[in-house]
């Protein structure tokens, strides 16, 4: 059980700090997309991103207060979800079914997250090779 709950954490993980290091790598492009899709401060909003992808990502993988980093995602996927794919607010019906995929995606993974939350923050070690224990408990 601890092997299989380890590579769904790599996996899980691997998606956020890829985009994490776009994030970084492709600031200014983002930068200029978010400003186009509305997102305040647009140049500081990415770098915020980045941060809580990458530190969100490496919690979960590492398994360092992994109920707080699953916590970081979903602090960021909402948020993308709402700002980034907004498909209510378009009227081309190929850009508004694109926007609509993209929007359910953040949202299950946000709903992902939210379970790995409970898991980490309700089993905490008994879930195995992680390096602490949860940050909280319920």
């Amino acid at each position: 059980m601890n092997v299989v709950v380890l590579i769904g954490r790599i996996l899980f993980a691997a998606l956020f700090l890829g985009s994490a290091f776009g994030h970084f790598t492709q600031r200014k492009q983002m930068a200029e997309y978010a400003g186009y899709k509305g997102v305040p401060v647009p140049e500081l909003s990415v770098l915020a991103s980045g941060v809580l992808l990458l530190a969100g990502g490496l919690s979960v993988l590492l398994g360092v207060w992994a109920d707080l980093g699953s916590l970081l995602l979903i602090v960021f996927l909402v948020p993308a979800a709402l700002l980034m794919h907004a498909f209510w607010k378009e009227s081309d019906p190929q850009v508004k079914q694109q926007e609509m995929i993209n929007f359910n995606k953040d949202i299950g993974l946000a709903a992902a997250a939210l379970m790995l939350f409970a898991f980490f923050s309700h089993l905490g070690a008994d879930l195995g090779l992680t390096l602490t224990g949860p940050l909280f408990h319920i």
